[in-house]
């Protein structure tokens, strides 16, 4: 399917997403969140999909926010329904049933912060910047970020981040675990290209599974977050994948998972 504000490529059990809208640093509109949901689905649904890149266009941003413009004449409720929508995708990215890595080739700012959040893992290039400047326009974090990033970061600095507006380079946003590496410019495709084919290579159903385990025992206590890795661990019994896995470890062999 072609959309006209983003990008959607498959190479292998590998597809990379990637937000095409360079002249306005790939800032983030209605129509973009929209193309973005639906492509996010249809990722969902091939099976032969494993791992998904989002990144964006360009050497400049990621995602340098919400479309400001676009947000300039929105009403209260308006408003309100954009929040809940952009909420909604980046819900859709953090449950996708595999895999997802952020490669922040840029400004991660505002709602491109907020989008990488719901992805499994970022990395960035050592010239990005990072930030949720909401407050110096007059806002706040609307798609996620108040709440993302104090589950991602110690809450004080998570809140210095949000009441300050400030930009934060690479460096800082590994030293406080908002990025899980940073890497030179020209290494960040092929960094998380190896990163992805690594996953790829495992067991579909298990990367599943852990992502729920992890995602759904984050909002629950101990007790019963450990009570639903037992039940994911019991259902993983049940897959072809399981005894592919086993098998091929036994055998000293390379395993071939389907994903079943």
């Amino acid at each position: 399917m072609a959309w006209d504000n983003i990008l959607l490529t498959k190479e292998g059990n590998i597809a990379t997403i990637t937000i095409n809208r360079p002249k306005v640093l790939n800032a983030l509109n209605y129509d973009t969140m929209t193309e973005l949901g639906a492509a996010i689905s249809e990722v969902e649904q091939d099976n032969d999909i494993r791992v998904l890149i989002i990144t964006g266009a360009g050497e400049k941003a990621f995602i340098a926010g919400a479309d400001i413009s676009y947000m300039q004449s929105l009403s209260v409720l308006e408003a309100r329904k954009f929040a809940k929508f952009g909420q909604s995708v980046l819900s859709k990215i953090e449950n996708l049933s595999k895999p997802v890595i952020a490669a922040i080739n840029g400004f991660a700012l505002g709602g491109g912060c907020e989008l990488s959040m719901a992805c499994d893992m970022r990395i960035a290039s050592s010239n990005a910047k990072f930030g949720q400047p909401e407050v110096a326009l007059g806002l706040i974090a609307g798609f996620g970020g108040t709440q993302r990033l104090t589950r991602l970061v110690n809450p004080g600095i998570a809140k210095e981040m949000l009441l300050t507006g400030d930009i934060y380079d690479a460096a800082f946003a590994l030293k406080i675990g908002l990025v899980n590496h940073v890497v030179a410019p020209e290494e960040l495709m092929p960094f998380c290209l190896k990163k992805a084919e690594l996953m790829a290579s495992r067991g579909p159903v298990a990367m599943s599974l852990t992502k729920e385990a992890i995602n759904e025992g984050l909002e629950m206590d101990m007790e019963k977050a450990l009570l639903h890795e037992a039940d994911l661990f019991g259902v993983i019994f049940a897959t072809d994948d399981k005894n592919e896995g086993i098998s091929a470890f036994l055998a000293k062999a390379k395993p071939n998972f389907k994903g079943q």
